[in-house]
């Protein structure tokens, strides 16, 4: 593979910024990532469990200072610098997933795919590609109408991976929907009525977040359910681990990471997203969290439910 320039940093956010800090030790950078993650000792030692990236999707939104409309090869190289850095982050039992759309989903597996033979030190295995779907997408006619975002979920050692299926169970469809009594003596070391959730993840309170949705941040228009984030924390960590987000943006991975006890550290470009995230990490999340865990995502008319009982998480 021809080795390629790291990109340059964007233009930086005036001033100098100091961290913001709790007293538990969650943090926000201010800044551009590439520049102040590796200040973090946790990231300079690979100490991190848990990587989450929403990146800028490079489509001209207004992520304030940011610019979103780098040419594409330079968005590319930017993607891949920060991928290298949240890679070499994390311990060996850590694991990336990264929230990406259709136009660079494909360029992300295949990089880090091949940083198996690039960068042993720092490989890199897929665990999943999720979809997240929702029903609200954005109106056009040219084309079909996007519903749907990618969910890139790797890690560094398969057989160590941080792995918590308990953590994130729904009733299964057999068991909601069809009456299935064989769902409820199961052998697999699920409970009864239960399954670890597909691949495609939607349902209750899983639909973008709108104008009308009490989560919304009125300054950002590019906001993930606190659903999604429960989802990936739960599964992938532990508590008491540490969870990095490069692109905090409104605070949702902060907010879900410090609210089941992991330590969140981020960084964020704008100083004004930063601050506002910082208090929602404060405040805690929107619904009390376990609200769709024991949910069901089924979409199709019940025919003859079973009484599934209750687990704890």
């Amino acid at each position: 593979m021809p080795t390629r320039k790291s990109s340059k940093p964007a233009a930086k956010p005036n001033g100098t910024h100091a961290p913001l800090t709790d007293s538990l030790g969650n943090t926000i950078l201010i800044g551009d990532c590439r520049l102040v993650l590796p200040t973090l000792p946790q990231v300079q030692q690979s100490q991190v469990d848990l990587v989450f990236a929403d990146p800028p999707f490079n489509w001209n939104r207004d992520y304030d200072q940011w610019k979103d409309d780098m040419p594409r090869e330079d968005y590319l190289t930017f993607t891949y610098d920060w991928i290298d850095l949240c890679a070499r982050a994390l311990k060996p039992t850590g694991s990336m997933v990264i929230n990406i759309p259709d136009d660079t989903a494909a360029e992300i597996v295949c990089y880090l795919k091949g940083a198996l033979a690039r960068k042993p030190a720092h490989q890199m295995h897929m665990v999943n590609w999720c979809i997240w779907h929702y029903r609200f997408g954005q109106n056009r006619n040219g084309s079909f109408i996007n519903s749907k975002v990618h969910v890139l979920y790797f890690c560094r050692d398969p057989l160590r991976r941080t792995w918590n299926p308990t953590q994130v169970l729904e009733p299964s469809d057999r068991a909601t929907t069809y009456g299935d009594k064989r769902t409820l003596s199961k052998r697999d070391g699920m409970p009864p009525g239960m399954r670890v959730p597909m691949d495609v993840w939607y349902g209750p309170f899983w639909g973008r977040i709108q104008g009308n949705n009490k989560e919304r941040k009125a300054e950002h228009d590019n906001q993930l359910p606190e659903v999604y984030l429960e989802r990936v924390v739960r599964c992938a960590s532990n508590p008491g681990d540490i969870v990095l987000d490069p692109f905090t943006g409104s605070g949702t991975t902060a907010v879900i990471a410090r609210n089941l006890g992991r330590t969140f550290l981020g960084s964020e470009f704008s100083a004004d997203n930063a601050r506002r995230a910082f208090q929602r990490m404060l405040d805690g999340p929107t619904r009390p969290l376990g609200t769709s865990i024991n949910a069901s995502s089924s979409i199709v008319k019940t025919r003859k439910a079973l009484v599934i009982p209750k687990i704890k998480i």
